[in-house]
This record gives structure tokens, sequence and C-alpha cells, in this order.
């Protein structure tokens, strides 16, 4: 009796403090209202709990990262307690793994965590993506923009480092603290964000789309560069440069047994590091006729019908954007991005300008779609077996991320698959993966035999998606994602480089086309 006395007094006093606090809370928000503020909407108050969840998200995983470091820093005596990362950067699950489960025991799957990469590290794998073979196209460029190709060279590293970092900067959000929390990870993300509420995969497929045909043209020119390198390095040998090409992807079909890059990623510093030994040599040489050097011939006017081509060109031997991302989230300290970009584009944007015009000099109106053909036969057997070498051992790369991209669009998007899954539930390739693997091989083949243009193929690649994933979208991704907190010169510069960048790629890609129209009309081989 006496507790249901109790129970009955509680629940007056409970439903009378409600009361109170209703009536309270009725007079203060009137009260606000007639000073000028508003109460929250639905809506508001959706938004201010999606900010809680990210506060709360980042915090656990800040809490998360100072106690296993805590743990770690026990275990060895005290030694390395702090952070490896700007706390500013934080993001969740990325901090060192605890040693032990809840129960007690050990947890390998918390062990498992992917090491992270340092800034140089960083940079170097974007030197690689932006210093690679295609510079071998860029005297060409020259040949039909002059001093003007020289600065879209300058104007292509400053624009394309600036839409790196706003790429980034769409990955993260502030929350409640001020702080960014990284709450996207890939390029399909932030297209997927930005195409939300309507259409929530739209912008997804449409990068992907993108990705998949730079990546399928980046494997076309390797072949069809190797067929070129080997023609030309034995030019009295019976043997046409599109049977080199078929040679050439007789070495390549053991890529369509690829289940990760580990062994091809073993040759990658040894290619790049031959690769700029070739351009030293390539330089030296030009450095030996100085005395010859045309500098009447470097034009300040432009071909008005080819100077769009050498502007794909030139876009293309930028393009990064793809894996920034990808780069960016495995860094030890994110807030070193910015840094690394800039040094890795002002790098870039030197040694580019420089091999262009040296090389340009030495050749003036006879250079060729890639410079190596100049050289003097002796010579120019050795570097072309070297850029041979590097290219064929490049080629799994954008091979292997092209498949990755495939298979997660088509075969394992869950139950959204269009297709069953390329692998077993033992995890080994299925036949009919493997047949999949190998069209794509004879495909890239195929296209380099046909089209056997290195810079037309280049240009056309540069202006469809090199603008577009370097140029067009970071830019549109950034003002609708970052609208509010952009300043004016921000949306300047992001609404100028959509419009210049629009009216390059449009250009470019028609004359592009043009040109592969006109070698196929008259037969023009390279």
């Amino acid at each position: 009796m006496a507790t249901l006395i109790r129970g009955k007094i509680s629940n007056k006093l409970s439903n009378a403090a409600t009361a109170v606090s209703n009536k309270s809370t009725a007079k203060v928000s009137g009260m606000f209202a007639r000073m000028g503020f508003q109460a929250a909407t639905d809506e508001e108050g959706l938004g201010f709990v999606a900010c809680d969840d990210l506060d709360y998200d980042h915090r656990q995983g800040m809490q998360m990262d100072i106690l296993s470091s805590d743990e770690i820093g026990g275990a060895g005596g005290g030694d390395g307690g702090g952070l490896e990362g700007d706390s500013h950067y934080q993001r969740d699950g990325t901090g060192p793994p605890l040693s032990a489960s809840k129960d007690g025991g050990s947890n390998n799957e918390l062990s498992d965590v992917k090491p992270k990469i340092t800034a140089w590290e960083a940079g170097w794998n974007v030197t690689n993506a932006i210093q690679g073979m295609f510079v071998l196209g860029l005297p060409y460029a020259i040949l039909h923009g002059g001093y003007l190709g020289l600065f879209l060279i300058i104007f292509a590293a400053v624009v394309c480092c600036y839409t790196g970092k706003i790429l980034i900067a769409c990955l993260y959000e502030e929350d409640e603290d001020g702080q960014l929390v990284r709450v996207r990870d890939t390029y399909v993300d932030i297209a997927n964000a930005c195409c939300a509420p309507r259409f929530p995969t739209l912008g997804g497929h449409v990068v992907n789309v993108a990705q998949i045909i730079e990546l399928v043209m980046t494997c076309i020119l390797y072949v069809v560069v190797s067929g070129n390198l080997m023609y030309n390095s034995f030019p009295n040998t019976p043997i046409s440069q599109k049977s080199w090409a078929i040679i050439a992807t007789a070495a390549l079909l053991p890529c369509a047994f690829l289940k990760n890059l580990k062994a091809v990623s073993k040759f990658s510093l040894l290619c790049t590091m031959a690769h700029f030994v070739i351009n030293v040599l390539v330089i030296a040489y030009c450095l030996s006729r100085a005395r010859d050097w045309a500098w009447d011939k470097v034009k300040f006017y432009i071909d008005v019908k080819k100077f769009p081509i050498s502007i794909g060109i030139i876009v293309f031997s930028y393009t990064s954007q793809i894996f920034l991302p990808s780069l960016e989230g495995n860094m030890q300290k994110p807030s070193e991005f910015h840094c690394m970009m800039k040094w890795t584009h002002i790098a870039a944007c030197i040694l580019k300008g420089l091999f262009a015009l040296v090389a340009y000099l030495t050749w003036a109106d006879e250079t060729k779609e890639v410079i190596t053909d100049n050289l003097p036969p002796t010579i120019r057997a050795v570097v072309n077996l070297f850029l041979v070498a590097k290219a064929l051992l490049s080629y799994p790369l954008p091979f292997f991320a092209a498949v990755e991209v495939f298979e997660k669009s088509f075969f394992q998007d869950g139950g959204r698959a269009f297709f069953p899954d390329c692998y077993g539930g033992d995890g080994r390739l299925k036949s009919w993966g493997l047949t999949l693997r190998c069209v794509l091989v004879v495909f890239t083949l195929l296209m380099a035999i046909y089209v056997p243009h290195f810079a037309l193929l280049m240009g056309l690649t540069g202006s469809l998606t090199g603008a577009g994933l370097c140029f067009l979208l970071p830019s549109i991704f950034h003002l609708k994602l970052l609208w509010r907190k952009l300043q004016w010169h921000q949306v300047f510069f992001d609404v100028s480089i959509f419009v210049i960048g629009g009216i390059c790629s449009i250009s470019g890609f028609i004359h592009s086309m043009e040109g592969l129209i006109e070698a196929f009309k008259y037969n023009i081989e390279e």
C-alpha cells in the first residue's frame, strides 16, 4: 500500500515538473521570438542531430586513438605516447589498434591495420603519376602552342594543384566544435553526396564511367607507345608497328591473373628511377646541341586547329585526382597534404617546362609525337628499350584499377550487381572472371592496333576525362558541398575553372576527333 502511494506521488511530481518545464520553455521561446530569434524547425533539429552524431563519432574515434596510444606507450615503457596525426584531421578508427578485445583475448582483426605513409611517400606517389611517360608528348604540344604552350604547362599545374586540394576539402565537414571530420572516403562518395537526395547514385556512376575510360585509355596508350618505340628503334626489321604492339600485348597477358599489385609494386621504384635517367639522357643530348637551338621557331601565335589537342596532352600529363582521396586517407598527417601537393606540382611544372622547351628547341619543326623518336639511331634504341620496359611494367597498375572499378560496379555491388561475383567462396577467380580480364587486355590491343596515334589519343583522353576529373567535377563539387563557407574569391576561382575547363574540354575533344578522322581518311601512320 505504501509502495502504491509513493508511486502515485512520484508520478504527480513528475507530471508537475514536466508541465513547469514546458511552460518555462514556452516562455523562454516567446521571449527569444520577441527579441528576433526563432526556434529550431524540424529540419534544423535534424541538422543538429546530424552534427551531434558527427561530433560523437569524432570524439569516439579520438578517444579510441588516445586509449590505444596510451596502451602502446605503457607497453613500450612510456615511449611514443603522442598521436601521429593532426588532431583536426584524426579519423574514426585510424589510430593504433587496441592490443586486446573486451574479453581479454587478442583481436587479430583490429591489429591488422594498414600502415600509414609519410608526406614524402605521398609526394613520391603523386610525382609518379604526374611525371610519368606521358611527358614524352609535351614537346609536341610546344610545337603547336609555342610560348602559350609553356604558359599552359604552368597554368595546368596551378589549377590541378588547386582542384586536388578542394577535392580533398569535400571529404570533410565541420563538427559542433569546428573541427574537421572525414565523412567521405572516395571520389565516388563526393559525387553521390552532391547528387543526393534525388539521385543518390548518379554522381558515382558518372565518376566510375570517367575513371574506367581514363584507365582503359591509359592502358591503350602504354601499348601504343610500346609498339611505336620498338618500331622506331629497329626500323630495318620486317616487323610493323602493329606487330610490335601484338608482341607487347602477349607479354601483358599475365596481368589477367593479378589478384593484387604486391609483386608489381616492387618494380615501381626502379621503373621511375629509370624514367628519370632517360629524361636526363634526353636533356643531356639536347644540351650538347645547344648551339643549334632554334629560338626563332618558338612562336607567340598558335595553330588554331591543333593547339586544342596540345591542351589535352598537357592536362592528361597532370591527372592524379582519381587516387588523391585514397592517398590522403592513408597519410600519417593529412594536414600536410596541401604542402605536399604544392611542392610536387611546383617540381613537375619546372621539370616539364624545361624538358618540353629544351627538346623542342633541339628539333624545332621536326619534333615528333614521341620525342625519343628524334634521337639518333644508336641512342634511340637504348633509350626506347628502357621506355618499353617501363611502359610494360606500368601497364598493370591502371589495368588492375580498371578491373576493380568494373568488378565493384557490375559484379560486387551487393544485391544491385548486374552479374554474379567474379570470385568464388574460397577467394579464387572464376573462369569467366578470368575471361573478362583477358577480353580487356585484348580490347586494349585492338584499340592500339586500329588507333596507333599516341598524341591524338592522349589529347582525346585529356580533353574528355582528364579535364572532367581534374577541372570540371572538383570545382562543381566544391561549390555544391561548401557553398555557404566559401569566400567570394574561392567562388570566382571555381566558376572560372569550370568555364575555362569546359571550353578547353569541348574544343580539345572536337579537334582530337577531327585529327583521328583525318588520320584514318588519309591513312596517316606514325
